[in-house]
């Protein structure tokens, strides 16, 4: 699951994927914007995302393997462990709506350069 994780992450328009925080954490960035963290060395591996405030309380609610995000802002960013408790296209959704609320907040000029890619 992992792998699809990433892989699907990597398709999202001006996606760029590094480990700025060592080889533990695979941080996905648009226009140098963090919007995913999958990582590398867990039995159960995880994924950060950031979400409406809202959603990240409904999903920590509802869902065991869905936590207040792990080293970031608990109200933005949720952190999920790809146990299979979620279905894919929950994850997938989850995904598209961290990229959105990301690159929402981008400069006019990174918009554009983002839509010029």
């Amino acid at each position: 699951m992992k792998n699809e994780i990433e892989k699907y992450l990597s398709q999202f328009k001006g996606s760029e994927s590094s480990y700025p925080f060592g080889p533990e954490a695979l941080v996905f960035k648009v226009m140098n914007k963090m919007f995913a963290l999958v990582s590398q060395d867990r039995d159960i591996p995880i994924v950060t995302l950031k979400c409406a405030p809202e959603d990240g309380a409904a999903l920590t609610s509802q869902f065991e393997s869905v936590s207040p995000g792990y080293y970031m802002n608990k109200k933005h960013w949720v952190t999920i462990s790809l146990t299979g408790e979620l279905p894919q296209d929950m994850l997938s959704s989850l995904a598209e709506e961290s990229y959105r609320l990301v690159t929402s907040k981008l400069s006019k000029k990174d918009k554009t350069e983002l839509e010029n890619l």
